[in-house]
């Protein structure tokens, strides 16, 4: 057996390689070419692979470390930043969905249990590809980023229950009364396993090991803790994926949970690529291409309706309808915990036959789509937008004062209050500069107010906002938000509205500052520029390249718009040539102490130049710094003498210094 395994796993992974490749040239998630992967080479396709239940078997202990590594990642701190959009935003999108979608199935004549699992598979969405997806796009700190990610860490917890209720839904036979207490003991139970493993078992072990300092032993450790949990809740009669995910929440609220992640994270990555082939190997091409337009029609349906549910939601946490629109279609799609948990409705015969084969379909056809629909929906919501919607709507259900500026004129106006915005903020306070900052976060808008700060809710992407804010007789205006879609609308709104305001636009890519340049803006800052900018300072700093011309390339290079940087090898650099340097050469800190023989005499008289080849760059006393002191500057006892020279002479001034 194993030799045609090792056939198997060699072509599924070469065939992966190829199909990967080609997917990241279109820009595809990885996890739709796994499932490519697996129609090719099962049995419905080429029929490369043989070993059909051995791969399902791999595919299960990819299912148990993802959901280990999904605990692990889930901390209470991280739930208690973005809880309203975990727990008010993920409710009501799981319950709707799976409401609307029963009522359907259950109209098409399928039994209540089996409408019920139907309803938990189409309620979940995919994790991976949406995180990936705005992670690439630089959008996860965007509100509609955040109110994505807090209800889909929902849906990560809530596919736990899932999983316990599916042998119940199988089960209307006469022992489910018998099985619910015992199932809620056991649960409980484990729930105490969980707390006291939590709190002293797992940790004083994990300290143990990891004063090893053996990498060995604390990654096979921490795989023994996975497996052990997930056996003990598989013999108590509940599932391995549920024991992974708690062993993961005993990890994650130790120290160790970084080190934990890290080392199981390549062998997770490994087996579930098998778990996304393994679901292709089960989909029959031949029953998908005798009913494409009917696949493609609930496809299309799921798409629409999981939008719908998804931005009725993030409406209800009281943010604006564009920020609504993106986290319904980026939540559109069947994610892959509804993979997961359809193996478990097929087990218990929840699914089966043209039913299972139509959830396959339908579902791979949701992911495949999801990267092209994230990409078009700043252009779909813009479109949505231009409807003639109520204005209660567009901007948002959250009860924060209007925009009313009460400056004059030549105020500042900060779009967004992120870190840049806060710093903006913060001088424009210092300097008596008045200002007003518009933010799309409702949280923030409350909790700043209670500050005292001057700042409101609302979405920049509207005139009615900036307009409120007073934006004809502004001076500034400062964009610092993270949604690269938002910054370029609202910089051609600032433009058309106010043509000499003075715009400065943050964005995080130099490819962005084209396009904003020609909309409007007068000054683009890229992010990963400026930061590249501060180190290579810091680099020719301690190469001791003289201020004046580090200045001056900084300079060089914001003056003519970063072009600089396209160049690697431009002529016109005042900066002396690095491989002119003094290698050698180090600068130190020396401290004279209360028996020092430098003590009472002053820099020319010691004359440590001509003595010992070293210069006294500066003399730190007490909480001053004494930079190029005067020859006639005398030692006291606990001076700190910062100096310069080679090495060996630093050495023998040191001993010096001490005799």
């Amino acid at each position: 057996m194993g030799i045609p395994l090792l056939n198997d796993i060699v072509i599924i992974f070469v065939l992966s390689v190829a199909i990967l490749f080609i997917c990241h040239q279109l820009r595809i998630p990885a996890i739709v070419g796994f499932l490519l992967a697996g129609i090719l080479a099962g049995p419905y396709g080429l029929g490369l692979v043989k070993a059909v239940h051995e791969v399902e078997l791999l595919a299960e202990v990819g299912v148990v470390l993802l959901l280990f590594t999904i605990g692990i990642e889930l901390s209470l701190e991280k739930l208690l930043q973005i809880k309203k959009s975990v727990l008010m935003g993920g409710s009501i999108q799981v319950l709707l969905t799976f409401l609307v979608t029963f009522v359907i199935v259950r109209q098409l004549g399928q039994p209540i249990g089996n409408s019920i699992f139907i309803g938990f598979l189409i309620s979940l969405s995919s994790t991976a590809i949406v995180l990936k997806l705005i992670q690439e796009r630089a959008e996860v700190d965007t509100p509609h980023g955040r109110t994505a990610l807090g209800i889909l860490i929902f849906q990560d917890i809530i596919i736990v229950p899932m999983i316990l209720i599916t042998p119940l839904l199988a089960g209307a036979t006469g022992d489910t009364g018998e099985s619910v207490p015992i199932l809620i003991a056991k649960g409980i139970g484990i729930i105490g396993l969980v707390i006291v493993s939590a709190k002293w078992i797992v940790p004083q072990v994990l300290y143990q090991i990891a004063r090893t300092r053996s990498q060995e032993l604390f990654m096979l450790s921490i795989v023994v803790i996975c497996l052990a949990v997930a056996w003990i809740t598989s013999s108590a009669g509940l599932s391995l994926a549920l024991g992974a995910f708690l062993a993961g929440l005993i990890i994650s609220e130790s120290e160790y949970s970084h080190q934990a992640l890290g080392s199981i994270l390549p062998f997770r990555d490994v087996f579930t690529s098998f778990f996304f082939v393994s679901i292709g190997m089960l989909l029959d091409l031949g029953f998908f291409f005798r009913q494409p337009g009917t696949i493609a029609l609930i496809a299309l349906g799921i798409l629409v309706l999981k939008s719908i549910i998804a931005c009725f939601a993030t409406v209800l946490l009281g943010f604006p309808f564009r920020t609504s629109i993106l986290v319904g279609l980026a939540l559109s799609q069947v994610g892959e915990f509804s993979f997961i948990l359809s193996k478990t409705g097929v087990e218990h015969g929840l699914l089966t036959g043209n039913i299972y084969q139509m959830f396959l379909a339908f579902s791979v056809l949701s992911m495949a789509a999801t990267p092209f629909i994230i990409t078009l929906a700043p252009r779909l919501a813009n479109i949505i937008l231009m409807l003639p919607l109520p204005k209660r709507l567009i901007t948002g259900f959250y009860p924060v004062p209007e925009i009313k500026i009460n400056t004059k004129k030549d105020h500042l106006i900060i779009i967004g209050f992120g870190v840049n915005g806060r710093n903006v903020a913060r001088a424009a306070r210092l300097s008596g500069i008045p200002y007003a900052i518009i933010e799309m976060n409702p949280e923030t808008v409350k909790n700043e107010q209670a500050k005292g700060e001057p700042i409101y809710y609302g979405d920049s992407t509207h005139e009615v906002v900036l307009q409120h804010a007073n934006i004809k007789d502004a001076r500034i205006v400062v964009t610092a938000i993270n949604d690269p879609a938002a910054t370029r609308r609202i910089t051609e709104i600032i433009r058309r509205l106010n043509q000499k305001v003075h715009l400065i636009v943050r964005t995080r890519y130099f490819q962005e500052m084209k396009d904003l340049y020609e909309l409007g803006a007068n000054e683009v800052i890229p992010e990963e520029f400026e930061t590249s900018v501060e180190i290579f300072t810091r680099v020719l700093a301690k190469y001791l390249i003289p201020k004046a011309e580090i200045e001056g390339l900084v300079a060089e290079i914001r003056s003519d718009g970063y072009e600089m940087f396209r160049s690697l090898y431009k002529k016109s650099l005042s900066v002396s040539d690095l491989t002119f340097q003094l290698p050698d050469v180090e600068i130190s800190t020396l401290k004279v102490t209360e028996t020092s023989r430098l003590v009472g005499k002053s820099i020319a008289e010691v004359n440590l130049r001509k003595k010992f080849g070293v210069t006294i760059l500066a003399i730190r006393r007490n909480s001053q710094i004494l930079s190029n002191p005067h020859a006639d500057t005398q030692f006291i006892s606990d001076d700190t003498l910062v100096v310069l020279g080679l090495p060996e002479k630093i050495a023998n001034l040191m001993e010096f210094i001490k005799s």
